[in-house]
């Protein structure tokens, strides 16, 4: 399990959080390797999880675009609506192997909380959630989810007040409380061994895609797509295919509005410079002193300043290919699987999407694209309802507070 990709990874934190570290390290090193864990988890991820997800012929969309033949993997599926889950259980079991009565974990989006607390209430886990003001405020359907499995939430004012603050506050509560509690980071990210970790438990959205085309179509797919921000389910969907250079992996960030700072969430298409930030050294979206920057994407998940350590690294080399969608371009492919393929894809994934409908019609027809479909986009109706039907929704909100009140 590498500390480093290339130049990226590590370690870097205070002395007093390197005990809790040295002590998950151990622990995952142990439990990745140990069949009866493993097993237990696969149960879970089986009979609570609801994998394996569909692997779904868009043959609506392979017709329209006359390129590629589309398959889409259906995380949004999965129980609690994204991928977020596969993560969430593996290391809420996790903790509880290593003892711990308590989880706590930050959010942005709302997905990977909801996870949180879902694979808490099952394991029978105490669960706390960080989650900034603005992200609660634009997911308000998560925070009602979160709480729903008995999580207790802090609402972060700090800073930004989205997800950059609410990891440094959940980082600053676990350095009192290591002993007896697991921080669960939920994407690709933070000081290792974390990246590694998150990767392990994701991959199973890889490693069913193999298999699941290889009794579709007998082979490999020719591209992945998937959507990042930090880099959980691309992180997962590109695992087994890494060392299968004949398969284009293509990762999507957050376009915003515009290119000026505080107007996107890109940080290798901006070639945003290196930094250490959140006791990983990655890139992010930084001022020339090494100040975190403001971000800006439609979507909460993908609203974040950094990126994962081996994302970065297989940006470097090309292995990954990195693009981005504007939040004018997501809605639209919002919109189009929703009425194409009767998809409501999370704008988050919807950047995959987007992405998709411009790569798709350049590729021949024997070509096989799969895009990832990370979460549902129910979670987003305060946003895509407010962006496409901006009367209707703001008269149905009004009519609701005066009945409220």
């Amino acid at each position: 399990m590498p500390k480093y990709f290339g130049q990226y990874g590590g370690q870097f934190v205070g002395e007093v959080l390197r005990p809790a570290l040295d002590e998950l390290e151990n622990a995952f090193q142990k439990y990745c390797r140990d069949k009866k864990f493993l097993a237990e988890n696969i149960q879970l991820l089986a009979d609570y999880a609801g994998r394996p997800t569909p692997l779904l012929y868009a043959e609506n969309m392979t017709r329209e675009l006359k390129g590629a033949k589309v398959y889409i993997k259906l995380e949004g599926l999965a129980n609690t609506g994204a991928h977020k889950i596969n993560n969430a259980l593996g290391q809420a079991l996790l903790a509880k192997k290593m003892g711990k009565k308590s989880v706590i974990a930050e959010t942005g989006a709302g997905q990977h909380g909801v996870a949180t607390a879902a694979a808490c209430a099952r394991l029978g886990l105490k669960c706390e959630i960080f989650m900034g003001a603005i992200d609660a405020a634009r997911q308000q359907p998560n925070v009602f989810l979160m709480k729903q499995y008995g999580a207790r939430l802090h609402i972060v004012e700090d800073g930004t007040k989205t997800l950059k603050d609410a990891v440094n506050a959940c980082l600053k509560h676990w350095t009192g409380r290591s002993a007896d509690t697991h921080y669960l980071i939920g994407s690709a990210v933070g000081p290792y061994p974390y990246p590694s970790i998150v990767k392990f438990f994701q991959s199973v959205i890889g490693m069913e895609i193999k298999e699941q085309l290889r009794k579709k179509e007998k082979r490999l797919p020719d591209v992945l797509i998937a959507c990042c921000g930090g880099g959980s389910n691309a992180s997962g969907m590109f695992a087994p295919f890494l060392d299968k250079p004949q398969v284009r992996l293509i990762a999507v960030e957050g376009g915003g509005t515009g290119r000026k700072p505080g107007q996107h969430a890109s940080r290798i298409c901006s070639k945003s410079p290196v930094g250490i930030i959140e006791g990983y050294k990655s890139r992010f979206v930084q001022t020339a002193d090494g100040q975190v920057q403001s971000t800006h994407s439609i979507s909460a998940g993908l609203d974040y300043a950094g990126i994962g350590p081996e994302l970065a690294a297989l940006a470097e080399t090309g292995r990954v290919e990195f693009t981005t969608a504007s939040d004018k371009e997501t809605l639209k492919a919002y919109q189009y699987l929703a009425r194409t393929e009767g998809l409501l894809f999370a704008l988050e994934s919807a950047h995959a999407a987007a992405a998709a409908l411009k790569i798709i019609p350049r590729l021949s027809r024997d070509k096989i694209v799969v895009l990832n479909m990370s979460g549902r986009g129910d979670k987003d109706i305060f946003i895509t309802a407010a962006k496409l039907y901006k009367k209707e929704w703001g008269q149905f909100l009004k009519k609701e507070a005066e009945r409220l009140c």
